[in-house]
């Protein structure tokens, strides 16, 4: 996906927030209990944990919403199973997409999934044949205001950075998957507020959308998905046009 997809990709979720708060917080609120449950809940020690919070943060989640869900992940709370999924999917168009979810409920969450994809003329394809057209990577976006140029790359690879690029509204890094908390704290450290940080799939190779038919339809698919509540995250390589 071209790199300005990925900025809209920011600001669409910063965008929707007032939109879409209580949807976004009982997302966010899954994804802590989860990371709190298996990691625990010292984000200093618990990598997932630190991302989700992360993103609370960003969504200006209350404090009181962030602890109860804490509170759930260490047994405080009211128990609840979740399991992470991943669906490998063909969308309309040829193009592909890495599905991340949670869910308490495997097969309402598949049969939804599935009608949701046939609805949109996509499929659920067979494992592996979607997640090899793209790669594993730590993925750090600052915004311009928020850094120098020469400082932050000279932080980011001295911490263990693959690459530094400067786009036109700021600077993409990205790590190996093993040496992402190691840039992202390094980063931290220096008082830089990062725009998103995550490990995430990024594309080997883009499906460019120049029809605004094909456009629309796939962005669809992606918003109707994204609004899934078992749904964290949609990864495509469709590279939609600059609007």
């Amino acid at each position: 996906m071209a790199g300005h997809s990925r900025w809209a990709k920011v600001k669409h979720f910063k965008g929707g927030i007032d939109a879409k708060r209580a949807k976004i917080f009982a997302k966010l609120s899954k994804e802590i209990t989860i990371a709190t449950k298996i990691g625990g809940g010292d984000p200093h020690m618990n990598p997932r944990l630190r991302m989700a919070l992360l993103k609370s943060r960003e969504a200006n989640m209350p404090k009181e919403n962030i602890d109860r869900a804490i509170k759930r992940g260490t047994g405080e709370g009211d128990a609840v199973n979740y399991e992470d999924l991943t669906y490998e999917v063909y969308a309309p168009h040829g193009v592909a997409m890495v599905v991340d979810l949670s869910t308490d409920n495997r097969n309402r969450t598949a049969a939804e999934i599935r009608s949701l994809m046939t609805k949109a003329g996509g499929s659920i394809a067979t494992a592996g044949s979607v997640t090899r057209l793209f790669q594993r990577k730590g993925h750090i976006m600052v915004s311009r205001e928020g850094a120098n140029e020469d400082a932050l790359m000279e932080v980011a690879l001295e911490a263990g950075a693959e690459d530094f690029k400067a786009e036109p509204e700021g600077f993409e890094i990205l790590t190996d998957p093993a040496n992402f908390e190691a840039v992202h704290k390094a980063i931290e450290a220096k008082g830089i507020k990062c725009a998103s940080a995550s490990v995430t799939h990024l594309p080997t190779l883009t499906v460019p959308l120049t029809d605004p038919a094909e456009s629309t339809a796939v962005s669809k698919l992606i918003e109707q998905l994204e609004d899934h509540d078992d749904v964290k995250e949609v990864y495509s390589n469709a590279e939609f046009p600059d609007v």
